[in-house]
């Protein structure tokens, strides 16, 4: 019986991952995107602005929809 739990624990013990890398939790590398930082290279925005310019096109949308089923509705 004892020899059952050594093996059991030897084989979990060899299975488990030996660095955070091999665990899956990345870390900071030179591969990974950089996001608001000084050296990126492109277009620069922050994040509200493209928060509100999101909603005000959701927004422009929905008006459009609703000014479509107005319009539908004096044409006929």
């Amino acid at each position: 019986m004892t020899y059952a739990l050594s093996r059991k624990a030897a084989v979990q013990a060899a299975n488990k991952p030996h660095s955070t890398r091999e665990a899956g939790a990345g870390g900071s590398t030179n591969t990974m995107m950089r996001i608001n930082t000084e050296d990126s290279k492109g277009l620069s925005v922050d994040p509200v602005i493209v928060l509100v310019l999101s909603v005000a096109f959701v927004l422009s949308v929905v008006l459009l929809h609703i000014l479509g089923k107005v319009a539908r509705y004096f044409i006929k």
